[in-house]
């Protein structure tokens, strides 16, 4: 594989890792609704201020999400729309596994 690729690659991944935890799918899926302020997305998912902060970041450094400070706080809208294609696929592919295990259940009785 040439650099290029492999850059390519790498890009693709890093993309996919900041996807890669149910806090961070939470968050993608609650900005798909609309910008929301770091203390409401705190309070959405629980935990305190600072690891919410470090999901966004996370996800603002893999190009997903942007920010934009008002005050005392930063409020978060989704950049790449496009990502919930993907989580659409995911998803796809959740229903499919669960029919063919279904299948495979309803088969061996």
């Amino acid at each position: 594989m040439d650099r290029k690729t492999l850059a390519r690659f790498e890009a693709r991944a890093k993309i996919m890792k900041a996807l890669a935890h149910p806090t961070r799918l939470f968050i993608v899926e609650e900005l798909s609704k609309g910008e929301r302020c770091v203390c409401e997305l705190t309070e959405m998912i629980g935990a305190d201020v600072s690891t919410v902060s470090k999901h966004l970041s996370i996800l603002k450094s893999a190009g997903l999400v942007s920010d934009e400070k008002r005050g005392l706080w930063v409020y978060y809208s989704l950049k790449a729309a496009c990502a919930l294609n993907f989580l659409d696929c995911v998803e796809a592919v959740i229903r499919t596994n669960l029919r063919e295990e279904a299948g495979l259940a309803g088969r061996r009785r």
